[in-house]
């Protein structure tokens, strides 16, 4: 075991990392572990993020931690997890936020989904004025799920892991494991699962996906494996939540429908917009039903295509045999 693995294995409650006492493990993913720490310098309860050793030999992984470090550095918001600084600890690199007290969105919509459309409005739209920040800001989050938000004792969403977020002169890195690197590709808008890098429109389709679930206490689109869901994400049309659930107004949802749109052009062109939709749901445009529709009916399904190719290859089988038996009966005569 090297140095590196030895260091951070070794962290216990009560060890000291750089001028942080650890209080407590909170977490560990494929990129990070995370720690609960007390400040020894600034008296204060925070959160340190160690990246995992196996980081060190990974470019991509190892630049999603360096741009969450850019990211967090930059913006201040009460619905952003703050970033407080940086360092090196024996040449481990590390970040420090603050210590958000509450329990993440996933949490909220496992204990208590479907929620109420004013409860769920109301937590969707604190996040999207987070996010009409982060892109002012020139930050595109384009990984917004449940298990990235925290909600606080008093109803305040923040917002936080900042690592795959695009911003203004980043260049493009390639992440070659989806389930370590992008986790579910639930919230993942067509355009990303395309390739393309995205913009604030995909971030709004991440959002009305979440609006969705608690609304719903589902998703819109589910599938045995990733590549089942990222081809309805691509071509199929999310049920119309006031028929999934029909408590929920046609306002609201002809807003979650749009936000939904497979084509970025037909979203709401910013945050700021989706915003004025939710204190405005009398002005929603109930004609997204029919476009959805329409698209619906222009473009097949995978499963469609698939069927149709089949049939089309077998027509042209059955015919080519048909040919060969005339052909011969014709040279036989």
């Amino acid at each position: 075991m090297n140095a590196y693995a030895i260091m951070t294995a070794m962290l216990q409650i009560g060890d000291q990392f750089d001028h942080f006492q650890i209080q407590a493990h909170m977490a560990q993913g494929g990129m990070s572990d995370v720690y609960r720490a007390f400040d020894l310098v600034n008296r204060r309860e925070v959160v340190i993020k160690i990246p995992d050793q196996s980081m060190l030999g990974d470019p991509a992984q190892f630049e999603r931690f360096q741009r969450e470090l850019e990211v967090m550095k930059t913006l201040d918001h009460p619905a952003i997890l703050k970033g407080l600084g940086s360092g090196k600890y024996n040449r481990i690199p590390y970040l420090v936020t603050e210590f958000v007290e509450g329990k993440s969105l996933r949490s909220l919509i496992e204990s208590s989904a479907p929620l109420s459309s004013d409860e769920a409005v109301s937590v969707t739209r604190k996040i999207a004025e987070g996010m009409a920040y982060c892109h002012q800001n020139e930050v595109i989050h384009r990984d917004l799920k449940p298990e990235n938000i925290l909600i606080t004792s008093d109803g305040q969403p923040v917002i936080m892991d900042f690592g795959l977020a695009l911003t203004k002169g980043s260049h493009r890195v390639t992440y070659s494991n989806l389930s370590a690197t992008m986790g579910t590709p639930d919230y993942m808008a067509p355009e990303q699962i395309e390739g393309q890098r995205g913009d604030q429109r995909t971030d709004i389709y991440a959002l009305g996906t979440i609006l969705y679930e608690l609304l719903a206490g589902k998703v819109p689109f589910t599938g045995d494996t990733n590549m089942a869901i990222m081809a309805q994400h691509l071509n199929g049309v999310a049920p119309r939540l006031d028929r999934v659930t029909p408590s929920i107004s046609s306002e609201v949802a002809a807003i979650v429908a749009k936000c939904l749109s497979r084509d970025p052009e037909q979203r709401y062109t910013d945050m700021a917009a989706l915003v004025d939709a939710f204190d405005h749901p009398e002005n929603a445009d109930l004609t997204v039903f029919e476009r959805s529709r329409s698209s619906s009916a222009a473009g097949m399904s995978l499963e469609q295509k698939q069927v149709i190719w089949g049939i089309l290859i077998a027509v042209g089988i059955i015919g080519g045999l048909i040919l060969i038996a005339l052909l011969l009966q014709y040279f036989k005569q």
